[in-house]
């Protein structure tokens, strides 16, 4: 706060401090520096061998790719960290989510339920600009999956999941909790989420198998309901995480 208060009046000297804390309020917090520093609004992808996935995130390909800090866009409660690693290989997406929680707000013990309305963390792939429609995953920390494909038709939307969801084109996604035990309202540090998802199950939209070179449209969100509701995304929308037209840019190396 110190360091954001100096800069504010370098640029503004005169300002009366008041101002300064009042644009503080407004904005819902303190500013994070760090990750609106690191932003940016295209992500390059490195390829990896298919591995196994633990819910630990421990594998050593991972080590091939950094850690993306994932903004806070809105907070009621305490200022938690999200952070998100990506890599593909020839079969399909891999995800890593490491979230800081103080409470494990999750009761939905099944798939395909409205899980967004708990702890989730979401992605969004825009495979074709060309089309209104976009593939979005959603896990839980108890390990509830919702994989749906979106029309989006000037918010209009229509949402698809999968049928017969079979082997070859079902994902594989673990989570681990950190601090505390892996049940509904757990006092916990943190929890993790670790999914694959094949590029099979995206085969409905255009543009679903990608090769170095290949340019999609993403968006990488997480919401926190301690004390209220937090939300997280990489790039940030309009009114909801459904503003596909904001979503940022992937290319596969």
């Amino acid at each position: 706060m110190k360091k954001i208060f100096s800069i504010y009046m370098e640029r503004h000297p005169g300002k009366d401090i008041f101002l300064f804390f009042l644009m503080i309020i407004l904005a819902g917090g303190t500013p994070n520096v760090s990750a609106q520093a690191k932003h940016s609004d295209t992500l390059k992808i490195k390829s990896t061998p298919d591995f196994e996935i633990n819910g630990y995130g421990n594998s050593e390909k991972w080590d091939k790719s950094e850690w993306m800090l994932i903004p806070k866009r809105m907070s009621s409660g305490k200022a938690l960290i999200t952070k998100m690693k990506i890599m593909y290989s020839s079969t399909g997406l891999y995800f890593l989510f490491s979230c800081e929680d103080t409470i494990l707000t999750a009761t939905m013990n099944a798939d395909f339920m409205d899980i967004w309305n708990e702890d989730v963390v979401e992605i969004f792939l825009w495979t074709d600009e060309q089309n209104p429609v976009y593939f979005e995953y959603e896990i839980s920390p108890l390990n509830y999956e919702l994989p749906i494909i979106v029309s989006n038709e000037k918010g209009d939307l229509v949402r698809w999941i999968p049928f017969h969801y079979d082997e070859d084109r079902k994902t594989r996604h673990a989570t681990t909790i950190q601090g505390g035990e892996k049940k509904s309202n757990a006092a916990i540090t943190g929890w993790i989420a670790e999914f694959f998802i094949p590029y099979k199950l995206l085969r409905p939209l255009n543009n679903c198998f990608p090769k170095p070179g290949t340019r999609w449209r993403a968006n990488f969100c997480r919401i926190d309901y301690d004390g209220g509701s937090t939300k997280w995304s990489w790039q940030l929308t309009r009114k909801t995480f459904h503003d596909f037209e904001k979503f940022g840019i992937v290319i596969f190396e």
